[in-house]
Order: C-alpha cells, then sequence, then structure tokens
C-alpha cells in the first residue's frame, strides 16, 4: 500500500514539474495568464517557470512575419481601376497588446492589419494619375503611408517593418485596358508616321541631289562633246584645205563627186538643169 502511495506521488510530483516549467525559444517571447489574467509579459528565451493549474504560459514568434493579403481594387485620381498586389512585413512587438487585442490568434491579427494598409494605400492611389502609379517610384507611395500603418498597428502589438507592392495591374473587365491600349497604338503610329516622313524626306534630299550630279555629269559631258566636235571639225578644215592648196583642180572634182552622190543617193532623185549649168561641168567635160 505504502509503495503505490509513493508511485502515485512521484507520478504527482513529475505532472506538477511539467505542469509548471515552459520553454521560450529563440526568437520568441512569452507572457504568463494567471487565471486568465496577464501576469508577465515579454519573457525571453530559456527554460522558465509556472505554477501549475493556476498559471499559463503562451509563447508568440516575434521573428519578421510576411502579411499576405487579397490584391485590391483603387480608383487613381482620373477615376480609373487598378489593381495592387501586396505583402507586408511585421512582427510582434508588444505581447501583452498583441493578446489582448486578437487573444494570440495571427489570422485575426492579418484580418485587422489588412484594412489598415488597403486604406493607407487607397489614400496615396487615389492622389495619384495612373502613369504615376504604374510607372512612378512605388517606395515613395509606401514610404508615407507607413508611419499612418504602424498607428494603427501599435493597438494591436504589432509593428509593420516594410510594405511592397509586388504587381500594379489593370483590371481585365476595366475600360483602362482598352483606353491604354488606344494610346500605345496612337503612340506607335506617331512614331511610325515621323518615321515614315524623315525617310520620305531623306529619299527626296537623296533623289534631289542625284539630279543635280546628272544635270552636272550631263553638262560637263555635252561641253567635252562640243569641244571635241569643234576641235574635230577644225581639224577636217584644216586637212580640206592643206589638200586643196596640194590640188585645188582635184579637191574640187572631189568636192564635184560628193554633190552628184548625195544629191542621188535615194536613187529616185530627179534635178533639172541647164545644159551649162557648173553643177554639169565633170559630167560633160571629157577632160
Amino acid at each position: 500500500m505504502r509503495f503505490s502511495v509513493g508511485i502515485a506521488a512521484i507520478v504527482a510530483v513529475l505532472l506538477a514539474l511539467m505542469g509548471s516549467v515552459f520553454v521560450v525559444r529563440e526568437g520568441q517571447t512569452a507572457m504568463v495568464l494567471n487565471l486568465g489574467r496577464v501576469d508577465r509579459t515579454d519573457i525571453g528565451p530559456g527554460l522558465h517557470f509556472k505554477w501549475p493549474l493556476v498559471e499559463t504560459a503562451r509563447v508568440f514568434d516575434r521573428r519578421l512575419q510576411v502579411l499576405e493579403a487579397e490584391p485590391e481594387r483603387y480608383l487613381t485620381s482620373e477615376r480609373k481601376d487598378v489593381s495592387v498586389d501586396f505583402f507586408a512585413v511585421g512582427m510582434i512587438e508588444d505581447a501583452r497588446a498583441f493578446y489582448r487585442a486578437t487573444g494570440g490568434d495571427e489570422s485575426v491579427a492579418i484580418a485587422r492589419l489588412a484594412p489598415i494598409i488597403k486604406d493607407s494605400l487607397r489614400n496615396e492611389i487615389n492622389a495619384r494619375t495612373l502613369q504615376q502609379v504604374v510607372s512612378g517610384n512605388r517606395s515613395a507611395i509606401v514610404d508615407q503611408q507607413l508611419e499612418a500603418i504602424n498607428r494603427g498597428a501599435a493597438t494591436m502589438g504589432v509593428r509593420i517593418i516594410d510594405l511592397r507592392i509586388k504587381r500594379i495591374e489593370l483590371p481585365t473587365d476595366s475600360q483602362v485596358i482598352q483606353d491604354v491600349y488606344r494610346r500605345m497604338r496612337a503612340q506607335r503610329q506617331q512614331v511610325a508616321s515621323r518615321l515614315r516622313a524623315e525617310g520620305a524626306e531623306q529619299a527626296q534630299t537623296v533623289r534631289s541631289q542625284a539630279d543635280r550630279e546628272q544635270a552636272v555629269i550631263i553638262a560637263e559631258a555635252e561641253a567635252d562633246a562640243q569641244r571635241l566636235r569643234g576641235e574635230g571639225d577644225a581639224t577636217a578644215t584644216r586637212i580640206y584645205a592643206q589638200a586643196a592648196n596640194k590640188d585645188p583642180g582635184f579637191y574640187a572634182f572631189q568636192r564635184s563627186l560628193e554633190a552628184y552622190r548625195k544629191s542621188f543617193d535615194d536613187g529616185q532623185s530627179v534635178i533639172v538643169l541647164d545644159r551649162d549649168d557648173p553643177f554639169l561641168q565633170y559630167l560633160t567635160d571629157d577632160h
């Protein structure tokens, strides 16, 4: 009987020890509740003790956590829709405030933080144009609202370290996409028209330059031809003169033969002349 009582006592002591010890790991913080009331908070890593059955330990992760959220649709200052996908990086800073605000449930904290972050982003996006939102500096949108977001997060014992915009898209059911496509087509058409105009201008310049060069080449060739013809005529005249000076009679006879040949070249010419006409002197003269 005494042996059984001893075993029961030992088991009771072990259970009491197990219920009175809890471990806080690195990167965690803990708090102790005494009959549901917060008794001790900000308990660091290590082995800690509590009263069994009376006190309860709650351990929280103080490492950085990524808070995902569903993409949200906003309106720009031009009343155009954009879909913004973002995430936040935060941590539990005050375990007491976190427990009182959320009951220690992280999903509750995320559900309460999401509207705060979305409303802060809405303030920035509503004040910007579509071009500023899509192609502007995203860090500027976040930095101006991070302080306001942390004021709301502080009521839950949470601090947001960073907020990042992953993607900004135009909703597929929005008229904005069609407007953007039309604007892009108009811009491309303007660029194409400008390039075509520049090409036509350059082509006209090349053609004008070629026409000028052609005119210059033809004029120079004509001038050379005139000069060569003149030189040839002068040479021929000189040769004829030299030949005439050596034998004037033969030269006259040669000239008359050329005249006869040209006059009757087609074989059908008829010339009516007097018998004494000088043109016929070599046809009637026996000498």
